[in-house]
């Protein structure tokens, strides 16, 4: 019974904005699971595992459904949400476990797309349907769908930021030499006019990083510290990754550590931005889309890529005050793992 109604809170919590009135309800979070990329026309048996995991909170983290379409009707997404529906194991997740959702281009509407997808309004309502946002949520009344909860008590709490990288995102650079290595599909873009997150969305992110809260937790679509590869990354846009560092170093956030998909691999990675702590990235991506002949370097990679179906996981110590990221196979098995002192990224 108590289990019960603590998961009813929890999902009160996370459902429902603003966070912080509910945040003192709420029962201590430790376990959270996380994924991309869920192709609906293909077998999802990923989520026996992911339910056996005993996950506190999943957050989807885009691609959520592949549904790209090209006219306003946007059949090919209403009908990727309705075979989703269908799907067991999701089906379950989504009706007994709190979750979040952002989306990445196949549940936004067009590959790679970004601020120039011409139908973009359309994906947001079918999204914000589909995940059941209610009539008085606030991403129905602005433009976009970023999002953030801060759930737990005081001196535990965490923040769940949900970055929206596709709304505002301005065009990317085209290679010059399409499929070579570290070029495969863009550039960087040294353009100061270009945008990751649009200024609403940029003074909104610093305004979120100022809130209370011990751990934060930055969900993107797109990879925020990879670096090595010519496909969709944070830095395509080397200025915008660099006011992204600096917006959290300029906010005093301590704790931040970054969660994303996209890429249908996983992976963990660690940078030392100038003047901030060592900032982590677990790449979870995808729950049953893998690119299984992945060959990337990985300058700031920590340890070799996992080419197989995967989701990750977020353990929470707080009593031993240390977090471990995780990413985990089909069937629950632990494939690769980072363990995080709060000290290391500047909590004390």
């Amino acid at each position: 019974m108590f289990k019960r109604r603590a998961i009813t809170r929890l999902m009160a919590a996370v459902s429902l904005a603003p966070a912080s009135a509910a945040a003192q309800a709420v029962p201590l979070l430790t376990r959270i699971a996380l994924g991309s990329c869920a192709k609906q026309t293909l077998p999802q048996p990923i989520w026996d595992a992911v339910l056996a995991w005993r996950p506190e909170l999943f957050v989807f983290m885009g691609d959520n459904v592949y549904g790209d379409f090209k006219s306003a009707n946007a059949t090919g997404l209403k009908e990727a949400y309705a075979a989703a529906r269908q799907i067991a194991g999701y089906q379950r997740l989504r009706d007994t476990v709190p979750h979040l959702a952002i989306w990445d281009d196949h549940d936004y509407g067009s590959n790679d797309s970004g601020a120039d997808f011409p139908h973009k309004a359309v994906s947001k309502e079918l999204f914000l349907d589909f995940w059941r946002a209610p009539a008085t949520d606030i991403r129905r009344t602005r433009e976009g769908i970023y999002d953030s909860r801060v759930i737990g008590p005081p001196g535990r709490r965490i923040q769940i930021i949900l970055l929206d990288v596709r709304w505002f995102r301005s065009p990317l650079r085209i290679t010059d030499q399409r499929g070579a290595a570290g070029k495969q599909r863009y550039l960087p873009d040294p353009d100061p006019s270009k945008t990751m997150l649009g200024a609403v969305q940029w003074a909104w992110l610093a305004g979120e990083l100022r809130k209370p809260a011990e751990l934060r937790l930055v969900v993107s679509g797109t990879q925020v510290l990879a670096e090595g590869h010519g496909w969709e990354r944070w830095g395509n846009f080397p200025l915008e990754r660099q006011k992204l560092f600096d917006t959290i170093r300029n906010s005093g956030a301590k704790g931040v550590v970054f969660v994303s998909g996209d890429r249908h691999i996983g992976a963990l990675y660690r940078e030392q931005p100038a003047g901030l702590y060592p900032l982590y990235e677990m790449t979870s991506s995808g729950l049953n889309m893998v690119y299984w002949a992945a060959r990337e370097p990985g300058p700031n990679r920590l340890g070799e890529l996992y080419a197989g179906a995967n989701f990750g996981t977020v353990d929470i110590d707080w009593r031993e005050r240390r977090l471990t990221l995780a990413l985990r196979d089909e069937g629950g098995g632990e494939q690769r793992r980072v363990t995080i002192d709060f000290a290391t990224i500047g909590l004390t």
